[in-house]
């Protein structure tokens, strides 16, 4: 077996399990989770429908680099989105499936396994994706703090010169996970500077992009601000999805776009690795990307619980609605993980302790004492959540 196996840690969720072990709740209470970020929003019915009439295309092999059409509906798509002069649909454009695949099959893609003393920059609260794929690469992660004191953003000032010179890859989750932080021109202004200066990859994952609150104000994108510096995309590449812009999280369909010379070897790498997009899927894929009014009510939808819920969860806990995504990163006036397992027990909420999506750095765990909410349930459904946990927390 390979021995890398060893390095990884249980994910959260693994880890929630472990923790509510031998926890019988409230039978009274019905369940409510907001511990997983699966989108539970229904699927629009023309993507089914796209999909469904695509089926006899599953007598054919799928090319890795996908088809045409919907090559050419992502970089669409971009340009609408991002406000780009440009983007080379053949070259700086593929197909994945899903960005959690992408972002881990990138750093096989992309490390350099001859240096053994390679590193890869993760925020820290993180997607735990990319610690495995940096260890599986024969790298070693190395945690960068995004706190309150800093406005959830990452300090990268605090990463010594050595270290940076040891940095292969640095990835970036902006809307983050579980933050709720969105980059502005200047963040990403200072991380272009790094990566120009020390050759590293930049990995932005851009999965929560399109859940925001304010139809004149979406996230900014790493292509975005690359384009608004007045640079190319070199060294840098971008991921995003359907899952939770579209909710189809079962389609698992994304893309990656950006740096042309790294795509063509990361194409390399997948014709081997497997990675072809089905052709019912490409098809619903295309469908979705070329519509923007299912994705305007989805945000609405989001809107009006975050605007319901987070007054309530704020009559016992302190906390602020995220600038994009669907996550409360709520503080609690206890251990994250004793919070976490009474709110079950008592309430039958689940809720992720913010401990589990973070490693200790710098002598702190930047998620302790805190978790996370995923507000993805309909909008009732959340609201009883709300007011279970303000009961709890009241008698802390």
């Amino acid at each position: 077996m390979n021995p890398r196996l060893q390095l990884l840690q249980p994910y959260p969720f693994e880890k929630l399990r472990e923790l509510f072990a031998g926890v019988t709740p409230d039978p009274s209470l019905s369940h409510i989770s907001l511990g997983i970020g699966e989108p539970r929003h229904p699927t629009p019915e023309f993507i089914k429908r796209a999909l469904s009439e695509s089926l006899p295309k599953l007598a054919s092999y799928p090319p890795t680099a996908g088809g045409d059409a919907l090559r050419q509906a992502i970089a669409a798509w971009l340009v609408r989105r991002y406000a780009l002069p440009s983007i080379d649909w053949k070259t700086e454009v593929l197909p994945v499936n899903g960005s959690r695949e992408a972002l881990f099959a990138f750093a096989q893609a992309v490390l350099d396994p001859s240096h053994g003393d390679a590193l890869v920059v993760c925020p820290n609260p993180f997607y735990q994706i990319y610690e495995g794929a940096a260890l599986l690469a024969g790298a070693r992660p190395h945690y960068v703090n995004a706190t309150l004191e800093r406005a959830f953003a990452a300090d990268y000032g605090s990463v010594s010169e050595k270290i940076w010179r040891r940095v292969q890859l640095l990835y970036i989750c902006s809307p983050g996970n579980p933050t709720g932080k969105v980059l502005g021109l200047g963040e990403w202004k200072e991380i272009f500077a790094l990566a120009d200066r020390y050759g590293f990859v930049v990995a932005s994952d851009e999965c929560y992009s399109e859940v925001y609150f304010d139809e004149a104000a979406p996230p900014l994108g790493a292509l975005q601000a690359a384009a608004r510096l007045g640079r190319g995309f070199e060294r840098l590449v971008m991921f995003s999805s359907l899952s939770k812009r579209s909710n189809v999280p079962g389609m698992r369909s994304g893309f990656v776009a950006g740096d042309a010379a790294i795509l063509k070897a990361f194409l390399l790498y997948r014709t081997y690795h497997g990675g072809a997009m089905s052709p019912p899927v490409q098809d619903a894929s295309v469908a979705a990307w070329r519509d923007e009014a299912h994705v305007r009510e989805n945000r609405r939808k989001y809107a009006e619980k975050f605007a319901s819920v987070t007054p309530v969860v704020r009559q016992a806990l302190r906390v602020e609605p995220p600038e994009a995504g669907f996550y409360l990163w709520a503080p609690t006036p206890i251990a994250d993980t004793e919070f976490a397992r009474r709110l079950y027990a008592e309430q039958h909420v689940t809720v992720l302790p913010g401990s589990f999506l973070a490693r200790e750095s710098g002598g702190v765990n930047p998620g302790a004492n805190r978790v996370r909410m995923a507000l993805v349930a309909e909008a009732d459904e959340c609201l009883e959540a709300a007011r279970r946990i303000v009961e709890f927390a009241n008698t802390l």
